[in-house]
């Protein structure tokens, strides 16, 4: 078998996916822009070749990559980044060389915020009330429809990135003066706690493993605030929750794939949903998955590469929890004193990718416990600040 990875030392964790491929004697084949000799030991060790190109977002260099490998190794089977970045790019390569997987005429659904509330709504999932907007005036209309505030962000984006609550007239005037040429999903602002529903689906798209976290702040308030954040999984997932991810997963009929969908738990104990991702969630998420439950999901997911399914029992035995910390705060507690107190809880614990610290931090936590009150008085004690 034959598997192409996409940029596999990053993130610098992914590597793992790579090294599990290659125990199940799978070819790994390699393209990104870094030198070879830059890559990790790790990595290098499991690669069965590797392809560099000068520009990742040159399309024909990868082509021609891809071409290289189908030469010299033969049919391409499995091709993979687990990026959102790449998720369009991963589907292009896909439908261009007739390999399995999500394709160009399913990727649009999965990336456009609009289209994903679309399959929400056929799921019989509750959303916010929102459309696709491209002018000021198209705005003020679903503004005198729906009401302040709302939330603007790119119809196709990744992450938090350019995304904005808007609270009043003067700020919407300001978005599109400020970007006269965007286009935006403009919809209702949902009041309430964010929680996932994240798992890994096989070949027959049946549910593999699935899990839940919940956050501390939005993603949103977490960049465009600089504030703190942490987040944590669920020993036991809400029944309404659980429900709601399973009727989205059915929608979006998905084979092979980790998934990340995000809702918003309101007061009133409503699920509503707020969009889907088709990767593993970013950060050390993956490490959580593992030390939760204590099972291996890289091995997973390339063990249903190789054979369709996989075997995997497990328990939520723990609570997983990430704690990140920002550079340009003044915490109370040093990192000593943070490793002296809660050492027996701490699984890893490492500076993050300045890519990822606006959301993450720039120094991460990983750490673990079945009580949930041993993870609050952590996320008190190591964001506490002066």
């Amino acid at each position: 078998m034959n598997a192409v990875f996409l940029s596999p030392h990053f993130p610098g964790n992914y590597y793992n996916f790579c090294v599990h491929l290659h125990e199940m004697g799978t070819n790994v084949l390699g393209i990104a822009d870094e030198k070879y000799e830059n890559l990790s030991p790790n990595l290098t060790a499991v690669l069965t070749d590797y392809y560099q190109v000068s520009d990742m977002h040159d399309y024909d260099q990868l082509v021609r990559a891809m071409g290289y490998f189908t030469h010299k190794y033969g049919k391409i089977d499995c091709f993979e980044s687990h990026t959102e970045y790449w998720l369009e790019t991963d589907a292009k390569i896909r439908t261009d060389f007739n390999i399995a997987g999500i394709k160009n005429d399913d990727i649009n659904k999965m990336k456009h915020k609009s289209l994903m509330k679309k399959k929400f709504m056929e799921a019989n999932v509750d959303v916010a009330k929102g459309e696709v907007i491209r002018s000021l005036g198209d705005a003020q209309g679903l503004l005198e429809e729906i009401g302040y505030p709302v939330v603007a962000k790119p119809d196709n984006g990744v992450g938090a990135a350019s995304t904005y609550k808007i609270n009043n007239q003067d700020e919407l005037i300001a978005l599109f003066t400020n970007n006269p040429c965007a286009e935006y999903f403009i919809e209702s602002f949902i009041q309430g706690k964010m929680y996932t529903f994240d798992g890994l689906v096989d070949g027959h798209g049946q549910l593999v493993f699935y899990t839940s976290h919940t956050y501390s702040n939005g993603i949103m308030e977490t960049v465009n605030e600089d504030l703190d954040t942490y987040y944590y999984s669920l020993r036991e997932i809400p029944e309404k929750l659980e429900q709601a991810g399973r009727a989205a997963l059915e929608a979006f009929d998905i084979r092979s794939r980790f998934f990340h969908f995000e809702f918003f738990r309101t007061i009133e104990d409503k699920i509503v949903a707020l969009e889907v991702n088709m990767r593993p969630p970013g950060g050390f998420t993956m490490e959580m998955f593992n030390f939760a439950n204590d099972i291996d999901l890289y091995h997973a997911w390339a063990d249903i590469v190789m054979n369709g399914s996989t075997s995997l029992n497990y328990q939520r035995k723990y609570h997983c929890a990430y704690f990140g910390r920002k550079a340009n705060k003044n915490y109370v507690h040093s990192h000593k004193e943070i490793v002296e107190k809660f050492g027996k809880f701490i699984m890893l614990s490492e500076p993050v990718s300045l890519i990822f610290s606006s959301a993450m931090g720039n120094y991460g936590y990983v750490v673990r416990s079945p009580k949930l009150e041993d993870i609050l008085e952590m996320a008190k004690f190591i964001h506490e600040k002066w």
